[in-house]
């Protein structure tokens, strides 16, 4: 996962590999090719029209076709195919796609503060010049600012964004095309998935950022990749760029030993939980199932990744490599740094105590609705309260006004009284049962410490709230932006209580993190002497930030005499149809299939329609959507998913096992033009139909 500012200093073994461009090309994100790829939602996407159209998943984009659909007219399962512009839906008002227009590194003046401080001191030396480099790159307006810490405090980077705020759906195939064979086939070769949507994204008339609005025109992006007629074969050179989440590779061998096991184990078990209560609300009621289809689709993921990240760190016996790495590694560090390290695993090791708790409040807060409308209600005016927006959390500055009314929108579409609350059992029953030690006096104050009085606190709240009409929200949301009393509510009352938890357990941890951000830079500088005797470059773990992978198709030899060909064809999924949820192929499909009309995107050697593929790339959560590369930069695939195998790369890199699953283009195309046709779109990406 390379920045692309590190592929000049890669660009031989690029060559090696197939590369057929100048990688000097690509160093710069803001200049073609890189400027067409963009962050969206939580994935990615890519331009491929010079008038806005985006390309991205079906499943980074589930909830904005949740967000459109009803029980009276479901395209989630029916799909989506725009009649002209003006027929384009209107995304969920909290959705965004991020542009990236400048990249600059900052380190000194970010660190220029902090040198000298410990703990909490340093954090809040980090945190007040990150604000004050964004406030200043934001001054001029239509841009979003950010800065990134790379190499885990060593490095730190301004990142300037358009941020698209109108974003329409287009064309969504049915859920039985964009979602084949769901959890079963989800992390699992063979695929043949077509995980694909199409937005697009507009501006005002003027050309910059704008929400909704019908006077709107389509978004003129810096680049658009052009989609390959032609696809790839085993050992063709291929590439990826996209925006990956969160890798932890660099992190100590105590963390991976925390991860393995105690983390995952408790990660699986609440998503468990959590997909239990989501079906059981949703049994009898077919609206649940549609408010919460996205969020439950988003919980067996997360479930799945858990569950697959503990398995392969364990098949690749990931605890103890890393550790024989980081002792070779320390007994080769002496000075300054090694003292600085010792420090930093004592620091760790208190981390660690509280991980289990943060994350049952982090997820109190990221799995309810209405909950988290009041918690961010409530946080917002404790925020705004203060002078100004130096001295405000990120998150809750008014450059994040617009963010937070989008919120609180949309929750009228994704929220139910009984979900909701049967999400909050597990979550706090789970709390219950933590040791005294870890426990917050607020958290218990509001919900109690007994099954009983959770039931009851719930009760209380849930029947007597105004919150679940957007009116009542948004008229608090004018009070709290100004750092007003909130109108009375009991939910609002419980929020009150848990965010003075949050915040106790935020200033912990703000502390810890300091400590880590001033003493992780010495295991970072003895990482890169290592590597340097090893003769191994050093990528910064992803952070959210634009990254490029290079490598070629690759059929996959999990385990013994299992051995899986690098292509899957349409023949695939007329086997696995079995007319049942998650493998009930529409009609149209199967009778296309049936035709055998595959001129023009057929894959010649096969004499049949390729679906999927897979590759060596390097890729995590994030890259959902990112563009997929030939030698040419031509686009030939979509990413969409990893093999079970890999599923634990994110920690742990094993190049046997990782493997990357992709859309091929010529699927994508044969759909629109044989399947459920769209011609202009077709036309617009200059493939048209034939």
């Amino acid at each position: 996962m390379w920045m692309p500012t590190q592929l000049p200093d890669i660009a031989k073994p690029m060559r090696e590999a197939g590369f057929r461009g100048r990688a000097e090309a690509l160093a710069d994100v803001t200049a073609p090719p890189l400027s067409a790829v963009v962050k969206v939602g939580g994935g990615t996407g890519a331009f491929v029209s010079p008038d806005g159209l985006l390309l991205t998943n079906h499943h980074v984009a589930y909830g904005v076709i949740q967000y459109n659909s009803s029980a009276e007219r479901n395209i989630i399962d029916g799909g989506f195919i725009a009649d002209g512009r003006g027929d384009e839906r209107p995304s969920n008002p909290d959705f965004r796609v991020l542009v990236t227009v400048g990249f600059d590194k900052v380190t000194d003046e970010v660190l220029s503060d902090a040198r000298g401080k410990t703990g909490r001191a340093y954090f809040d030396a980090v945190d007040a010049a990150s604000k004050r480099i964004v406030a200043e790159c934001e001054q001029g307006g239509d841009v979003r600012c950010s800065v990134a810490n790379m190499y885990y405090g060593t490095d730190f980077y301004r990142i300037r964004q358009l941020e698209l705020r109108d974003v329409r759906l287009v064309y969504a195939p049915p859920r039985a095309i964009g979602n084949y064979g769901d959890e079963i086939d989800n992390f699992m070769w063979p695929r043949h998935t077509g995980d694909f949507t199409l937005l697009r994204a507009y501006v005002g008339r003027d050309g910059k950022p704008a929400d909704y609005s019908t006077d709107n025109v389509p978004y003129a992006p810096p680049a658009h990749l052009q989609v390959a007629r032609s696809g790839l074969h085993a050992g063709d050179y291929a590439m990826l760029a996209g925006y990956p989440g969160t890798t932890f590779r660099h992190r100590t061998a105590a963390e991976f030993d925390a991860q393995v096991n105690r983390v995952l184990p408790q990660r699986v078990a609440v998503f468990d939980a959590l997909i239990d209560a989501v079906e059981s609300a949703g049994a009898d009621d077919a609206d649940i199932r549609t408010r919460y289809a996205s969020q439950l689709q988003s919980l067996k993921n997360n479930r799945k990744r858990a569950a697959g990240e503990l398995e392969g760190l364990l098949r690749s016996d990931a605890l103890r490599l890393r550790g024989e790495d980081e002792a070779a590694m320390l007994a080769a560090t002496t000075g300054e740094d090694a003292a600085g390290i010792a420090e930093l695993r004592a620091i760790l090791g208190q981390a660690d105590a509280a991980a289990v708790r943060d994350q049952l409040l982090t997820l109190v807060a990221s799995q309810t609705q209405l909950l988290r409308s009041a918690l961010l209600l409530e946080r917002l005016r404790i925020e705004s309260a203060k002078p100004d927006d130096a001295l405000r959390e990120t998150g809750y500055q008014r450059r994040d006004h617009a963010l937070i009314e989008g919120v609180l929108r949309q929750v009228q579409r994704r929220y139910a009284p009984a979900a909701e609350q049967a999400l909050l059992q597990v979550l706090v029953s789970r709390y219950q049962q933590l040791p005294d030690a870890q426990r917050l006096p607020a958290f218990d104050a509001a919900f109690g410490r007994t099954p009983d009085s959770l039931a009851k606190a719930l009760q209380t709240v849930y029947s007597g709230t105004r919150l679940g009409t957007e009116a009542e929200r948004l008229s608090r949301f004018a009070q709290a932006r100004e750092g007003q009393p909130l109108a009375s509510d009991p939910l609002l009352a419980l929020a009150a209580q848990i965010v003075a938890a949050q915040l106790d357990a935020e200033d912990a941890r703000k502390t810890r993190e300091g400590e880590q951000l001033r003493l992780r830079p010495a295991y970072m500088r003895a990482l890169f002497a290592w590597r340097a005797q090893q003769g191994r470059a050093v990528y910064p773990d992803a952070n959210g930030t634009l990254r490029v992978s290079y490598g070629k198709v690759e059929a996959l030899a999990p385990r013994d005499a299992v051995a899986y060909a690098p292509v899957t064809t349409v023949a695939g999924i007329v086997e696995k149809h079995t007319g049942q949820v998650p493998f009930d192929a529409p009609q149209p499909l199967l009778d296309a299939i049936a035709r055998g009309d595959f001129a023009g995107t057929d894959e010649a050697s096969l004499k049949t329609q390729p679906v999927n593929f897979l590759t060596n790339l390097d890729t995590t959560g994030g890259n959902s959507g990112s563009p997929v590369l030939n030698a040419r930069g031509e686009l030939v695939g979509l990413n969409f998913d990893s093999n079970w195998e890999s599923v634990s790369a994110s920690w742990w890199f094993d190049p046997r096992y990782k493997r990357a699953i992709h859309v091929d283009m010529r699927y994508m195309r044969w759909l629109m033009d044989k399947v459920y046709p769209a011609p202009a779109l077709l036309e617009e990406m200059g493939v048209p139909a034939r």
